[in-house]
């Protein structure tokens, strides 16, 4: 048939050229922008996944940020406290020599002394002074806040901590008593009793060291008690008097303490004298059975003492005497109960943490587990130190002139404290630069690698769904251009086609 109204071939080939034309606008967008998926219609299914991807990646790229922020603020933190740590190192030297009493001067002192409040006072000008863009990173800003602390809690640190809710409770729960080491040494009396015998000699052993102790026929508890304490410093041993002996336990509470005496010479002591333990679980009350002989102690009697067992937040603490401590992902804590708390088995409400710390999100998630917190206290000379003495309290800034620890003023007994007051500053300071440095070795620097490799991968999947082929695309290209061609010439053939009518006219 041949007809000249509708001309069918032409629509065909008009239809066929539309669509070869689409696919040839399609193949040079995105050879153009080198997209597979450049708007919904393209793949709704591709477009929603490689979206979701994008939005990983900036959070995962933000947080590599974060992390390299943090980095260097804790840069800045450990550049303040390397000096503040080479001035105390200073300051350790110059009490030292202030010390030997013989072979200085008041002059000499007075200039030990003034370069001592040198030192104390630069110690509070890096506390103040160390700052990130304005923010003061070692004056406390970065310590956390507690509230409601129980009277049985001695001392506490807060290293690090991270909740969701406005506060955090840290409970602790005692399943195991600390305990001092101790022997009793029963004389039979109130007085040594040597019969014909002329000294009583025994060695005494603590932690600190040993000393040898001898004692005349008709010695009292009491001096007996006395010349022992007296060595105290050098043994770590106290002795208290009883009814018809003595006790001698460690200064200290934990597993590291010891309590040994050794019979040197006990000469012939009269009486039911000998060497007798204490109560596993209570070092108050005297074994009544199980004495050894002082004739029977050439070798030691021997007393260790016991570390404190306990839980903090559900968590098995590390314990050191009374010092128990945890370090989780949530709670890093470190606590110190009283005698009383530390020897009673039960449960201690500690402190509340109701805020503060630096924290730093380190993952593209906002959320707690991406959170890291970090615990930066004052570094100030009057937090420095801490030194409890017969109830008082000591802290670097005591060694300042005219404070209770001026070395021009000082006794021998005021230098040991302000040389321990020294030395657990610069503890301090030191168990500081270890954790800032773990937290920048494995906290940041595992985080960065990590995230690094996320990246990559996130990337890579992100790019298999949304990006172009271009081998793909331009054979695409190239099929869709002769098509276009072919579909061109078709349909000049299909409208030239109606034209043979005319020939049937004549």
């Amino acid at each position: 048939m041949t007809r000249i109204n509708t001309n069918v071939q032409s629509l065909i080939a008009q239809r066929v050229l539309g669509q070869n034309n689409n696919g040839l606008s399609q193949s040079l967008e995105r050879l153009s922008t080198g997209v597979r998926i450049n708007r919904g219609k393209d793949d709704p299914a591709g477009l929603i996944a490689s979206e979701n991807l994008r939005s990983e990646l900036a959070g995962t790229r933000a947080a590599v940020t974060n992390a390299e922020r943090a980095d260097q603020v804790v840069n800045i933190a450990e550049g303040g406290l390397q000096e503040v740590s080479g001035l105390l190192t200073e300051l350790q030297g110059l009490l030292t020599a202030s010390s030997s009493e013989a072979g200085l001067s008041s002059a000499e002192k007075d200039a030990n002394q003034d370069q001592i409040d040198s030192i104390l006072q630069t110690v509070d000008r890096i506390a103040s002074a160390t700052s990130f863009q304005g923010t003061k990173l070692l004056n406390g800003n970065f310590a956390f806040e507690t509230s409601n602390v129980d009277s049985n809690v001695e001392d506490f640190k807060v290293n690090g901590a991270k909740f969701e809710s406005d506060n955090l409770d840290v409970d602790v729960v005692v399943y195991q008593s600390a305990q001092q080491a101790g022997v009793y040494l029963s004389l039979g009396g109130a007085n040594i009793d040597l019969g014909n015998q002329s000294t009583f000699t025994i060695e005494i052993s603590g932690s600190l060291g040993s000393r040898e102790v001898s004692f005349a026929s008709g010695t009292s508890v009491a001096t007996i008690v006395s010349t022992v304490n007296n060595f105290t410093d050098v043994t770590g041993i106290t002795a208290s008097a009883g009814t018809t002996g003595l006790a001698l336990r460690s200064e200290e509470y934990g597993s590291d303490e010891i309590v040994s005496v050794t019979n040197i010479d006990a000469g012939d002591i009269q009486g039911s004298g000998g060497i007798f333990g204490f109560n596993a679980t209570n070092t108050g009350t005297i074994l009544t059975s199980g004495a050894t002989t002082f004739a029977d102690a050439t070798n030691g009697v021997r007393d260790e003492g016991q570390d404190i067992g306990a839980s903090i937040n559900g968590v098995v603490a590390t314990s050191d005497g009374r010092t128990i401590s945890v370090n989780t992902d949530f709670l890093d804590a470190e606590i110190t109960l009283d005698t009383t708390a530390s020897t009673t088995l039960a449960a201690v409400s500690a402190f509340q943490i109701d805020g503060g710390g630096a924290n730093f999100q380190l993952s593209g998630n906002v959320d707690v587990i991406g959170r890291v917190s970090l615990g930066i206290s004052n570094v100030a000379a009057r937090e420095l130190g801490k030194v409890v003495d017969d109830g008082t309290n000591y802290f670097l800034s005591d060694l300042a002139g005219g404070k209770s620890l001026d070395v021009t003023k000082a006794s021998s007994q005021d230098f040991s404290r302000a040389q321990e007051v020294v030395a657990n500053a610069i503890n301090e300071i030191s168990s500081t630069r270890g954790r800032l440095g773990a937290f920048q070795k494995n906290t940041i620097g595992a985080t960065v690698r990590s995230l690094g490799v996320a990246i990559e991968n996130t990337a890579a999947a992100e790019s298999v769904i949304r990006d172009a082929d271009f081998a793909s695309e331009t054979a695409a290209l190239t099929r869709n251009q002769i098509l276009v061609s072919a579909a061109t010439n078709t349909l000049s053939l299909a409208n030239s086609s109606p034209q043979s009518a005319l020939q049937l006219l004549g």
